[in-house]
């Protein structure tokens, strides 16, 4: 039997300077910090939910990011 990916929603506060929301989807949280870093280098906060139930998983800002590809 093969084993399922962990689907998480994220919602990203993108930049301090105004109020700008990105959301994304991803099965991957180090990979995701890298195209975070990338894309968005002011961002500020993010919000990990679980994609299927919609409960909140983890909350991580730029300096307490998340250490593992899964939650």
């Amino acid at each position: 039997m093969k084993k399922q990916k962990k689907l998480y929603a994220v919602i990203i506060k993108a930049s301090l300077r105004r109020d700008h929301y990105v959301k994304y989807n991803t099965s991957d949280l180090l990979d995701f910090m890298n195209f975070l870093d990338r894309e968005y280098p002011e961002w500020k906060f993010m919000q990990v939910y679980c994609k299927q139930s919609r409960r909140q998983l983890g909350y991580y800002t730029s300096k307490d990011r998340p250490t593992t590809k899964t939650i």
